[in-house]
């Protein structure tokens, strides 16, 4: 059963403004932004500290999401900042208040992706 946040997404992930980016897709991005922000997620998120979600398209099916990501994949560097700063011109973490911070009883989402 999925909360109101789960969604198939493509979405681009940054360390900061101008840092490094890393664009993915998931059936449940707000799942998968958990995992990116505690580090989970192994791979170039962790390893360049990409816990800031900056940028996400929604999809009805993954085929979309997935073909999506693959094109942006391919994109210059310079190409996919400018479709940050089309959208996010303030480079603000999307996911900033997706999650709670002081409740005890609050379990991270699970990710079946």
């Amino acid at each position: 059963m999925g909360t109101h946040r789960t969604f198939i997404a493509t979405y681009i992930m940054a360390s900061g403004r101008n840092g490094w980016v890393y664009v993915g897709m998931s059936s449940n991005l707000h799942a998968r932004v958990w995992k990116h922000k505690n580090g989970t997620y192994d791979g170039h998120t962790a390893e360049h500290g990409c816990d800031q979600l900056v940028w996400y398209e929604q999809h009805q099916w993954v085929t979309e999401a997935i073909r999506r990501e693959k094109r942006l994949k391919k994109w210059l560097r310079d190409w996919k900042l400018a479709l940050i700063e089309k959208d996010n011109p303030q480079w603000l973490d999307l996911a900033a208040d997706w999650y709670p911070v002081n409740d005890p009883n609050w379990e991270p989402p699970t990710e079946d992706d």
